[in-house]
């Protein structure tokens, strides 16, 4: 139905119509419309077509703003796409609520309990309720876990339940996500937007808050990390698909974003590489699967992981959400045995049941699954992913029973049979109309000193069309906002205290994190000079447009030693250099802020759609120009706003090494007595000193004057001395062992460098010394490594 036609709620809206045989979010199943959806309907209904879709746009536009991103399943950082938001939210009503909770807070508790029977006694399998062989073929039941006990005495702290509703209205769990959950941050991202497009609705809708829940959590982590010692966040890095989510958590919960090489393991206690050295943390929200999160005792394979974790969580030193292990209790399997087992600890059924499933390795469940295939879906036993989910390995029983008769009986083991559900739908925006569309919501379950507390609301995957199983984000699917709405006005809750705090202590920066922050400024400052010698080789070509000019030939010389072969008007290789920085810049995403993110985005695109589209000469001169403004304005987002902590040191310690670098690297050539006519000139423009040198010394540039220029003039940011300046005093606010001597290696270095720059006479710095120079930087960059980067 068109939006702006929208009838009264009270009668059935023309044009939308439920799935048959599918229960639904709008109306209930005698047909009338949920209560709860009736104010959101009306103003809908209020509001013309036009301006819903400009609401849209911005809700959208957020997004992009903020740099919200899906990756899709690739190596390479760059592979992501927007987020897939659908605009309108779901809405449950209170009374919904507290239903759902009730019964996740018993299937949460029970999780538990064969969490640690499977890794302790062992009761279940011993007695006959969980089969041995289930247990011990599943991959992700770790043997070396087995008799650890947790040091906060829980297995698991953090769960997400994927449910939908039955027909009659009531709801039902779809799969268990205990491994590593994901999709919370993404949570605060869509109220965030929805809040955009709904700024005059939503403030007065009684909208349960998300922030209590990251509140208490973040409360309850920093419990389990104990006095004195940190919490973080354990990632797989910027390849992973949900890496936004890692690091938008890290700066909304104010953790550290680690990675498993930022981690090390000392006679049992897990220590986090900083610059300042070792510094003890304890407990970690991993976002890495168990099997990768020790190479020493599980996969020998991993990368991600940190050798000795599993021996810190022997030694009861460090905490984990979840344990290793937790992926155990995901399998589809699990869910034939988890009613029974349900009754047989704790003496109830499932208040809310999940879908009727069948292990195919008991002769009776096989009979039943082969005599029901028609209306079962049969799957891997031990697969993960959701159950509805079809795709090969996942389908309806086939109608040929004798080939699947025998399908059972060889790999009956590792199949399943469940039954197959039809997914609720609920409104979605499509083409201007309200459609309806399938939909699961995923709740998130945090463990308290209080017990479990619940996210309300806050993230539903929606399908793209009306195939009940087409959800999964990488197949096209999208995510909602789920509204909770309660009968009365909600007060407002942030994780900001109601009192005045001390200032935090400055986060410890981890040795990588520091690595990367200074490649980032050596990336973007090569980059630039990357530009600039373009620029300078193209404004000359459209001077004399003869390819056999001795400045050019000088020029496409030197770029081609610099990887930049003018094979065409833009090198390849020039996108590729930013990309490197944009790499860097992916692995501190936690660190930088969106806009300094999109316009490094930006500036890879544009660079790459030049080398495609633009002439030799004046048009690659220009476009030269247009993305030097560009390189320019995110090193003015990252440098002049950015707080100066020690990440913005290491950044401009970065930045400081390369322009020193590639400015001798560039005098060595075009300041050398030997260089063809012209030389200094290309030398001082691409040194962005021509204004400058015309202002000081009133006559064209000379060997003596291009050197005290770009090489010993303290207030010219683009001379050397300038840079070793900078790097003596960011050096100096850098930690220091008062054990030390008063002056390091580092010190020495660059205090020596920095004097003899000084007192050398313009006519002494030949090409011999400039060489010199440059290998006295290479050594003060090996020792900045060897102090803090390692």
């Amino acid at each position: 139905m068109i939006l702006a036609d929208l009838p009264p709620p009270a009668s059935l809206p023309g044009g939308y119509a439920p799935l048959a045989g599918a229960a639904d979010e709008l109306f209930a199943a005698d047909g009338s419309l949920r209560p709860v959806w009736a104010p959101l309907l009306d103003w809908l209904g209020a509001r013309p077509a036009e301006e819903i879709a400009v609401r849209i746009a911005r809700g959208d536009q957020y997004l992009r703003d903020a740099g919200v991103y899906f990756r899709l399943y690739a190596n390479d950082p760059g592979q992501e796409r927007e987020w897939p938001l659908s605009h309108l939210p779901v809405l449950l009503s209170e009374t919904d609520w507290a239903q759902i909770c009730d019964g996740l807070t018993q299937r949460a508790e029970l999780l538990e309990a064969v969490m640690a029977d499977l890794y302790g006694p062992g009761t279940l399998v011993r007695d006959g309720h969980l089969p041995a062989g289930l247990v011990a073929c599943n991959p992700h039941w770790l043997r070396p876990m087995v008799g650890i006990r947790p040091r906060s005495g829980h297995f698991l702290h953090h769960l997400a339940f994927e449910i939908g509703r039955s027909p009659d209205g009531s709801f039902f769990v779809l799969g268990d996500r205990t491994q590593a959950p994901s999709g919370a941050g993404f949570a605060l991202e869509n109220r965030m937007a929805t809040t955009r497009m709904f700024s005059d609705f939503a403030p007065r809708s009684h909208v349960l808050r998300l922030a209590g829940f990251f509140r208490a959590f973040r409360a309850a982590l920093e419990a389990q990390a104990g006095p004195g010692r940190r919490a973080a966040i354990l990632s797989p890095g910027p390849s992973n698909d949900t890496y936004y989510e890692h690091t938008y958590i890290a700066r909304y919960l104010g953790l550290m974003l680690l990675e498993g090489e930022d981690l090390i393991v000392r006679d049992g206690q897990a220590m986090v590489r900083t610059v300042t050295g070792l510094e003890p943390v304890g407990a970690l929200w991993r976002r890495i699967d168990s099997e990768f999160a020790d190479p020493l005792e599980l996969n020998e394979s991993s990368q991600i992981g940190t050798p000795g974790m599993i021996e810190a969580l022997r030694a009861r030193d460090l905490g984990l959400v979840n344990a290793l292990g937790a992926g155990v209790l995901e399998v589809r399997a699990m869910m034939a045995f988890l009613p029974r087992i349900s009754e047989v600890l704790t003496g109830a059924p499932l208040s809310l049941p999940n879908i009727a499933t069948w292990w195919c390795g008991q002769p009776a469940e096989r009979d039943f699954v082969l005599k029901n295939a028609a209306r079962l879906m049969i799957g891997r036993a031990l697969d993960a992913a959701l159950p509805f989910a079809t795709g090969a390995e996942t389908a309806l029983g086939p109608d040929d029973t004798a080939a699947l008769a025998e399908r059972l009986e060889r790999e009956g083991a590792d199949l399943v049979g469940q039954e197959a559900v039809t997914l609720s739908t609920t409104p979605a925006l499509h083409e201007g109309r309200i459609v309806p569309r399938p939909m699961t919501l995923r709740i998130f379950a945090a463990r308290t000193p209080d017990g479990w507390t619940f996210m309300p609301g806050g993230y539903a995957r929606i399908g793209k069309s009306a195939d009940t199983k087409a959800l999964a984000m990488q197949a096209g699917g999208s995510v909602a906002d789920v509204w909770v709405v309660a009968d009365a006005p909600v007060p407002d809750d942030t994780l900001v205290p109601p009192e005045i705090v001390p200032r935090a202590k400055a986060g410890a920066l981890p040795s990588r994190a520091a690595e990367n922050l200074f490649w980032l400024g050596r990336y973007v400052e090569r980059a630039e000079g990357a530009i600039r010698l373009i620029r300078a080789y193209h404004l000359r070509l459209a001077e004399t447009a003869d390819p056999a000019d001795p400045r050019l030939q000088l020029l496409e010389r030197y770029l081609s030693g610099q990887g930049l072969g003018l094979d065409q008007p833009v090198p390849e290789a020039l996108p590729g250099l930013i990309g490197t920085a944009r790499d860097s810049a992916a692995k501190v995403r936690d660190r930088f802020s969106p806009d300094a993110w999109s316009a490094l985005n930006d500036l890879f695109k544009s660079a790459g759609r030049l080398t495609r589209k633009v002439g030799p000469g004046a048009d690659a001169a220009h476009a030269m120009t247009v993305l030097l403004r560009k390189i320019s304005g995110f090193s003015g987002l990252v440098h002049e706003n950015m707080y100066h902590f020690m990440g913005w040191r290491f950044l401009s310690l970065g930045r400081a090494q390369e322009r020193a670098d590639a400015m001798l690297m560039l005098l060595t050539t075009f300041a050398d007595p030997e260089a063809t006519p012209g030389a200094l000139e290309i030398a001082i423009e691409v040194g962005d000193s021509v204004m400058t040198h015309q202002r000081r010394y009133r006559f064209g540039p000379a060997h003596g004057t291009v050197l005290d220029l770009l090489v010993q003039d303290e207030n010219n940011p683009r001379a050397v001395l300038s840079q070793v300046v900078q790097m003596r005093q960011h050096i100096a606010q850098l930690p220091h062992d008062p054990a030390e001597d008063r002056c390091t290696a580092l010190d020495r270095a660059l205090l020596t460098l920095d004097t003899d720059l000084r007192v050398a006479r313009p006519e002494a710095l030949d090409t011999e010394t400039l060489i010199a120079l440059r290998g006295r930087l290479y050594e003060v960059s090996d020792l900045l490594t060897a102090r803090y980067l390692r």
